[in-house]
């Protein structure tokens, strides 16, 4: 799965859960990126309330519901930089994937 089909599914997530009223990037490192704002996702590399660094390979696996978010951040395949709460509001998107 490339950035721009990663970016269309969560345009469609971020519609069914309502949007969000913070932004978040996903930082796939050498992968490149995914930002979500609002209503709509783009593969566009602009600051955000929070990033959270991930595999993209990790991050399909948490959109798919095979990895556990929590086991995660735990064992440090995903880091969170910036707003906190805005990581913890992400289930519900997630859960629309």
């Amino acid at each position: 799965m490339d950035n721009a089909e990663i970016a269309a599914k969560m345009t469609e997530a971020l519609g069914k859960a309502g949007g969000t009223d913070k932004s978040v990037k996903f930082d796939f490192g050498d992968d490149g990126q995914v930002f979500a704002s609002g209503t709509e996702a783009t593969t566009e590399d602009n600051d955000a309330d929070c990033t959270i660094s991930v595999s993209k390979d990790d991050f399909i696996a948490l959109a798919e519901g095979n990895l556990d978010p929590m086991m995660a951040f735990m064992s440090g395949k995903l880091k969170v930089a910036g707003d906190m709460s805005v990581a913890m509001g992400l289930q519900s998107i997630f859960s629309n994937m």
